[in-house]
């Protein structure tokens, strides 16, 4: 019988590296139980920083214009997010970093029996709620995902190795995984061809990415680029910590819910809905 020696991985060696990958799964929580009353709190996360505090408001109340969707599209060039148009079903390998879905879908058991009509027959604007209390980074086993100090919730995509336990502990699907390479390659070079903004990094096959609040615009001073792109106005961004900023008189004067707020992930993201 062979040993396996020279022959790459012999059947114990398989065994073992088996066993630790069971381990590591087992030890790795599902999202759904780091929610669990008192385990955001141990686990450190969610507690107040010193500093600013990012957040979006949307305005909800009057939907955007039928078929508007300037924000998304600034999002997909600043981000080089490739449409797949060569894709017989694109949205096989849709990446979302900022997206529009109905009012039942993005507020799920938000229903009442005596709720604006109209509302829910708008589509809303969803992207990454930047939770305070963000399972996703809790799940991340190799710090691929994190937490900056002002609230935003990054992806190092180097780091990210594809395991997804990012997506599941995600409540609200706004992950996207790579199934294919999502720029082609040029032959010779091995670089991404034809990206619409040759200064922000390009992703791999095997990599989980989301909205990142446009953070490489944060530290040079900008706007979001879907705030940006927004004639309506009806996505403004700012500083929660900043009694005068425009999200903090936003939700003063107006009535707004979250994403699912009964989970405790604290979203950043809110949402005008009354006056």
């Amino acid at each position: 019988m062979s040993t396996g020696e020279g022959k790459g991985m012999d059947r114990r060696g398989f065994l073992r590296l088996a066993g630790l990958g069971a381990l590591s799964a087992a030890a790795v929580p599902a999202g759904w139980d780091l929610l669990k009353p008192g385990a955001a709190l141990a686990a450190g996360a969610g507690a107040p920083v010193a500093g600013r505090r990012y957040a979006m408001v949307v305005d909800a109340r009057t939907g955007c214009p039928d078929g508007c969707r300037d924000c998304i599209g600034a999002c997909n060039t600043t981000h080089n997010i490739p449409t797949f148009a060569d894709e017989p079903d694109p949205r096989r390998h849709e990446l979302k970093w900022i997206w529009q879905t109905s009012f039942h879908s993005a507020f799920p058991g938000n229903e009442q029996e005596f709720a604006r009509e109209d509302l829910e027959s708008k589509q809303v604007t969803v992207l990454c709620n930047h939770c305070q209390n963000p399972p996703c980074v809790r799940v991340c086993p190799t710090k691929a995902t994190y937490q900056r100090p002002d609230g935003i919730v990054m992806m190092d995509f180097h780091r990210c190795i594809g395991c997804r336990f990012c997506m599941a502990g995600c409540p609200y699907g706004s992950r996207s995984f790579n199934w294919r390479d999502p720029w082609p390659r040029n032959a010779a070079t091995g670089e991404p061809a034809k990206l619409p903004n040759p200064e922000y990094p390009t992703r791999m096959r095997g990599v989980v990415e989301k909205c990142t609040f446009c953070s490489e615009r944060l530290d040079r001073g900008l706007q979001p680029a879907c705030v940006e792109a927004c004639k309506e106005k009806l996505l403004v961004f700012g500083d929660l910590h900043d009694a005068g900023s425009g999200v903090r008189a936003l939700l003063k004067e107006h009535y707004t819910i979250r994403r699912k707020a009964n989970l405790g992930t604290q979203p950043q993201v809110y949402y005008v809905i009354g006056a």
